[in-house]
C-alpha cells in the first residue's frame, strides 16, 4: 500500500497552485490535486511570517516522487517550497487502481 502518496505543497496563490497542478497532471506525475486556501505562520530567515497560501493536496505514487518534486521546484516561486510526501496506509482499492492508471511509472 505504501506505493501511494499524498503530497502536500503550499503555493503563494491560487494561480500558482493551478499552474503547478496542471503541469503535474499533464506530465502524468499526479492523478488528482485539491486546493485549500489557508493562513500560514512560519519562521523564515529568523522572522515570523504570516501569509495567505494555497495548500495543494496531491495524490500520486512513490515511484514518481523525485520527478514530481523536481517539477514542483521548477514551477514554484519559493526558494524552499514545502513538498512533503505522506504514505497512504489504507485506501479504496478502486481509487488506488485509478491513481495507478493515471500516474506514469518512471523508466528503469
Amino acid at each position: 500500500m505504501n506505493d501511494y502518496l499524498v503530497i502536500l505543497v503550499t503555493a503563494a496563490s491560487q494561480e500558482q497552485a493551478r499552474t503547478i497542478a496542471r503541469h503535474l497532471l499533464e506530465h502524468k506525475l499526479a492523478a488528482c490535486v485539491n486546493f485549500v486556501p489557508i493562513d500560514s505562520m512560519f519562521v523564515w530567515q529568523g522572522e515570523i511570517q504570516e501569509e495567505r497560501e494555497v495548500l495543494m493536496i496531491i495524490k500520486s505514487r512513490a515511484e514518481v516522487f523525485d520527478a514530481l518534486m523536481a517539477a514542483v521546484k521548477s514551477q514554484h516561486s519559493y526558494d524552499t517550497p514545502e513538498i512533503i510526501g505522506l504514505p497512504v496506509v489504507l485506501g479504496s482499492q478502486d481509487y488506488l487502481k485509478w491513481i495507478s492508471n493515471e500516474v506514469n511509472k518512471p523508466l528503469p
